[in-house]
């Protein structure tokens, strides 16, 4: 049986990891001047984490609501 992928779970590691090398590339190529764009960086990746972790909860949701309406049919 295969393995389904989480899609959403990749593209939160997938956002985080590219925001970590834009960052360390923002303080090699700018040095002191990168800090503005790092913060703004570090927010962005704040934002994609939490839009991330409300769709897998509503996702999550909405398969225990199926589950449990199939098994109210069943019955």
């Amino acid at each position: 049986m295969a393995k389904r992928v989480d899609t959403l779970r990749v593209l939160a590691i997938a956002s985080q990891a590219v925001g970590f090398i834009l960052i360390l590339t923002l303080e090699t190529v700018l040095g002191d001047a990168a800090r503005p764009w790092q913060g703004v960086t570090l927010a962005l990746m704040l934002a994609a984490a939490l839009i991330i972790a409300v769709l897998r909860q509503y996702r999550r949701n909405r398969a225990r609501k199926a589950a449990a309406e199939r098994e109210m049919a069943d019955d």
